[in-house]
């Protein structure tokens, strides 16, 4: 079972920068693909980074110049750093892990199977 702690979340203005954290169960950033999904009130879930298991990160088109994906598998953590950010970005962050190898097109190539509690991200103009 692999358990997933977001953290790092909260209300900012426009063009600032938030760093989000994830901490995951033990060996977990190395063996499994992680990646950060947003929903919106009203909207779909979006995939928006993942990093593969061969630390390889993959963005969505509509968030590459500003977020940043990290893991520090020593510490069992995955990172979201996120820069410039807009009102449009305002949603609930989850952390999410599935047993593979590659990241792709801002998620991982086979559908997430662990999910954390999410963290909020509001953003006013």
């Amino acid at each position: 079972q692999v358990h997933l702690v977001e953290s790092g979340g909260g209300s900012v203005q426009a063009g600032g920068s938030l760093r989000l954290s994830c901490a995951v169960s033990r060996d977990t950033a190395g063996s499994h693909c992680l990646g950060w999904v947003r929903q919106a009130p009203g909207k779909e879930r979006e995939g928006v980074a993942a990093v593969g298991s061969d630390g390889i990160p993959s963005y969505a088109d509509s968030v590459k110049d500003r977020f940043t994906i990290s893991k520090d598998n020593a510490k069992n953590t995955l990172y979201l750093e996120i820069n410039s950010l807009k009102p449009e970005d305002t949603a609930m962050y989850y952390c999410a892990a599935v047993r593979v190898y590659r990241a792709y097109g801002g998620s991982c190539e086979l559908p997430y199977n662990y999910w954390g509690q999410g963290t909020q991200v509001t953003v006013s103009s």
